[in-house]
């Protein structure tokens, strides 16, 4: 993605007039939950407390979780999900999913959970007006791992996706598996055959295969559709989407049935004007109360992922789908029509040829505000943006905190009303103006501009003119450009 090896940290950019104001948290690499401000001041941090992915509640309330089963015996398992207060003592803990008895470990009940959760009183864990998160009560939905054999798939072993409803008091009282509803998920044959040899196995824990990777689940909520009268879009109804596979799903609460479906396949005539959607996070319908309420929204990745008919990009058909760019779609969920979208093309670079410039190829999401702007969170290079629906970016965020792999990655943020931390005095806001990045040094470099300049008679530019790679809009440019 090209990174240079000098780049600022922190708050880049803010413009307080057009930014949805408020704090900022996210999970910093080795370190916790971290609470910033506009100015990217780190006003609180619950140390140590993991993130996948860090959601705030009314009241300085903070959901993570305090440990990570060892990657010898599991894969992205977390032991536990916890509420802890301002001063970081543990309100709630759920773990009573699965007992674990792993070598050198004592036994231990966990959640196995990963990814995603959602507590009652909101719908898609991050601010609607009116529909806030209960702190003391409620149920909350679940995302976590369970070990299966369904010869139906694969004759490997397979690390499925499954979503529990516990109540307040940590009872299970609803569950949902994917691998039970194989048959409902659109594979061809060409993408059983790839599954079934290879599952997407991982080394780690008991080298099951990741077949699905879901990685966000949300409830639908009230919204217009339904109002209508299509009951696949019963405010109970649940929205998730699978990495590895390119599917985006809706499941009836009451049947467990899937009712409505994006991929695995995006070939087809209806789905031309959308293009594929690859490797995608954080689907969810837009909560009434928002701007665009009712509409999907999905951060999508790009990358690799799939099963499918073999391709140069892909010899055996795994991770047949391949793009080296990212998008952010609004799509209408009934007549499939892209709405508004943040692609490398909104956001500034040419198209194919800088594309890169806009890519997180794992990880990220997208939350819509409530002046209409959208937060993105880049998450493979650490970068967090808001930009409004004409495109414009009015503040930007990159992490300094890097991991032992030396990045700086987050997978989630969320923006939180300011209220919503009490025990914080509201914070000063300044504007933040972009840096001038072709005078920018550092200390000890030479200024821009030669030191001797000469003309060379009779040269001569027309500009812009062909690339190596054909752009997205040479055509419309060489029409615009002609006499």
């Amino acid at each position: 993605m090209g990174h240079p090896s000098v780049y600022p940290t922190g708050a880049t950019v803010y413009r307080p007039e057009l930014a949805w104001s408020g704090y900022t948290l996210y999970q910093a690499a080795d370190l916790g939950a971290l609470l910033v401000d506009m100015n990217g001041k780190e006003v609180h941090l619950w140390k140590g407390l993991r993130g996948f992915p860090n959601k705030l509640l009314p009241g300085g309330y903070v959901l993570g979780s305090t440990a990570e089963r060892d990657p010898k015996y599991g894969f992205q398992d977390e032991s536990d999900l916890v509420q802890v207060d301002f001063a970081g003592n543990i309100v709630w803990r759920f773990n009573r999913y699965e007992w674990i008895e792993d070598p050198g470990h004592e036994p231990q009940w966990m959640a196995r959970a990963h990814h995603d959760y959602q507590r009652e009183g909101n719908s898609v864990g991050y601010y609607v007006p009116g529909s806030d998160p209960k702190t003391s009560e409620g149920n909350t939905l679940i995302l976590v791992h369970k070990n299966v054999h369904n010869p139906a798939i694969s004759d490997k072993p397979l690390l499925d996706d499954a979503i529990i409803e516990v109540d307040y008091a940590g009872n299970i009282v609803w569950e949902w598996s994917c691998n039970e509803h194989f048959e409902e998920l659109g594979f061809d044959e060409s993408a059983r055959n790839v599954l079934f040899r290879d599952p997407n196995t991982r080394f780690f824990g008991d080298h099951a295969g990741d077949w699905m990777h879901i990685n966000s689940m949300s409830v639908l909520g009230p919204n217009r559709f339904y109002d209508q009268g299509d009951e696949r879009f019963h405010p109970d109804n649940i929205i998730w989407d699978a990495r590895e596979s390119n599917i985006i799903a809706i499941i009836d609460k009451r049947t467990g049935k899937i009712v409505w479906r994006l991929g695995p396949d995006y070939s087809s005539p209806e789905l031309k004007g959308l293009g594929w959607i690859i490797g995608q996070h954080h689907a969810h319908l837009i909560p009434r109360g928002l701007p665009g309420e009712g509409n999907l929204l999905v951060f999508d990745n790009g990358g690799w992922a799939g099963y499918g008919a073999p391709n140069p990009a892909s010899p055996y058909g795994a991770k047949n789908a391949v793009r080296d760019h990212s998008r952010i779609l609004e799509i209408d969920p009934v007549s499939l029509e892209i709405v508004w979208q943040y692609t490398p093309t909104e956001a500034g670079f040419q198209e194919p040829l800088d594309s890169y410039r806009f890519y997180s190829p794992y990880i990220s999401s997208a939350q819509r505000l409530p002046n209409g702007n959208t937060l993105i969170t880049e998450g493979a290079d650490g970068r967090i943006l808001e930009v409004t629906r004409s495109h414009e970016l009015v503040w930007e965020y990159i992490s300094p905190y890097k991991n032992t792999r030396n990045a700086n990655m987050v997978y989630r943020a969320y923006r939180v009303p300011y209220e919503w931390v009490p025990q914080l005095p509201r914070p000063e806001e300044k504007a933040i103006e972009p840096l001038d990045i072709a005078n920018f040094r550092v200390p000890g470099a030479a200024p821009r501009g030669a030191h001797s300049v000469v003309e060379v008679a009779g040269t001569i530019s027309y500009g812009d003119g062909a690339a190596c790679v054909a752009r997205t809009d040479e055509k419309s440019f060489y029409l615009n450009n002609i006499d």
